[in-house]
This record gives C-alpha cells, structure tokens and sequence, in this order.
C-alpha cells in the first residue's frame, strides 16, 4: 500500500535550489569566458577565423 512520503524541510529545499542555481551559473560563466576569449582570439582551444566573408 502506497504510504505519503514525509515532507522535506525548508531548509534543505533553499540548500538544492542555492545548489542547482549555483551550477548554472558556473556554466554560463565558462561559457561567457570561452566566448570572450574566441572573441579576443586568444583561445587556445578553439580556432575560429575572424575575417570570414
């Protein structure tokens, strides 16, 4: 028989929120440094040519 699962504290909730929101802002910044520095050209794992037509 299907028992209701106990509630999760509010405190734990803001601790995965704080944590899930903490991760996409660590990617979008690598992705903004990355985007920068082809911008830049000074990536030194991309190469992009800049003067493409």
């Amino acid at each position: 028989m299907a028992v209701p699962k106990k509630r999760t504290s509010r405190s734990k909730k803001i601790i995965r929120n704080t944590l899930w929101k903490k991760k996409g802002y660590l990617k979008a910044l690598k992705a903004f440094s990355l985007g920068q520095s082809i911008f830049t050209g000074n990536s030194k794992s991309f190469f992009c040519n800049k003067y493409q037509r």
